[in-house]
């Protein structure tokens, strides 16, 4: 057994992505676990009053109790994987990195 067996609970307690923790994440969830990585730390992570989104290179997506929206997650996944989307929800909730917004999704999409 690794020193960090669950990501998710060793990033609650620590607040930070430490080295142990990064690749626990990628083993577990290998290119996903990057790109979420990746978007987590550029601030992609956005959350509404009504939705948490993820800024994605080609389109936002809805991110709602651990399941997405995209395609990947819809047809793509086992009920057990998480998309890269997801995935970069439970990082930035866990180390502080979500950017609130005080108004509703559904508005900020009427004017894109």
């Amino acid at each position: 057994m690794s020193e960090v067996d669950d990501w998710r609970t060793a990033l609650a307690d620590t607040g930070e992505l430490t080295a142990p923790i990064t690749e626990r994440l990628l083993a577990d969830h290998g290119d996903r676990g990057q790109r979420a990585i990746q978007a987590a730390s550029e601030g992609r992570v956005k959350q509404y009053n009504d939705f948490t989104v993820v800024v994605g290179h080609e389109d936002e997506y809805i991110v709602e109790d651990g399941s997405c929206n995209c395609h990947d997650a819809q047809y793509n996944l086992a009920p057990d994987e998480s998309c890269w989307h997801a995935i970069a929800v439970d990082i930035a909730e866990r180390v502080g990195e979500v950017d609130h917004h005080d108004m509703f999704y559904s508005e900020v999409r009427d004017f894109l």
